[in-house]
């Protein structure tokens, strides 16, 4: 099976038709949203929408802490322009995308691989997995071969060894990254709606079970009217920036 791993979506229709768009032309089979459908952009009801219609059609979806946010009370641990489109977004769905978001779950396990937004070693924390140290916890607490997750907006693969060595790749877009059977890893396939790595083009990867390998793309797309729309919006212009910069 070949599975288009997309992640971070926050919103953005122009990114997300893109990697969707990509990913048909790559042959994928199914699909895995690891979260973060809404917050930073001006479309959050179409993404929503689309990942409801992806979900009903067999694709595998978890919560994001911006998915968590939109549905509770604001919280303090968001900085205040985040929580202005948290407010914002909330007013934009009807009450079958807030319902669906709520009942989303934090993590998922299939076979032998796991899905979560942030780690697996307590995913409700929503802790960013920026190194080896927090990348190991993660894997450990999985219980799975392989680890889906997202939350940190840059692609990366970390590799926990049969020996329990770890290492870390930074993949190249188009790289086809060769998985080993007797290790464990875990896949960040970076944002589709607004990567932070300094290229503002839309991130996702695709996993090939059958083949043991992980692929990661870069997909272009309109970001200016993205941008655009965010301004529009009456949204922080920085979130408007950080598509336009890439960071």
């Amino acid at each position: 099976m070949r599975l288009a791993l997309l992640t971070d979506l926050h919103a953005n229709r122009e990114a997300v038709e893109a990697c969707l768009a990509h990913a048909q032309r790559q042959h994928v089979d199914q699909y895995a949203f690891t979260g973060d459908f809404v917050g930073y952009g001006a479309d959050p009801a179409w993404v929503v929408r689309t990942v409801m219609a992806y979900v009903a059609r067999g694709a595998v979806a978890v919560q994001g802490n911006h998915d968590y946010a939109v549905t509770r009370p604001p919280s303090a641990r968001m900085h205040a322009e985040a929580r202005e489109v948290i407010a914002w977004t909330g007013g934009q769905l009807d009450a079958e995308q807030l319902a669906f978001l709520a009942a989303l779950p934090l993590i998922q396990r299939h076979g032998h691989a796991c899905f979560v937004h942030a780690s697996a070693h307590a995913p409700e924390r929503w802790e960013y997995v920026t190194g080896i140290d927090e990348a190991e916890r993660s894997i450990r607490a999985s219980g799975s071969r392989i680890v889906f997750s997202g939350h940190v907006h840059a692609p990366a693969l970390y590799r926990r060894a049969d020996d329990g060595r770890m290492g870390r790749h930074v993949p190249q877009a188009g790289e086809a990254v060769p998985l080993q059977p007797q290790h464990q890893y875990l896949v960040l396939p970076g944002a589709v709606g607004q990567p932070r790595d300094q290229n503002n083009a839309a991130c996702y990867a695709v996993f090939d079970d059958a083949a043991r390998e992980i692929q990661y793309f870069r997909v272009p797309y309109d970001h200016g009217a993205a941008a655009r729309k965010v301004i529009a919006a009456g949204l922080p212009i920085v979130f408007a920036m950080r598509l336009v910069e890439g960071i």
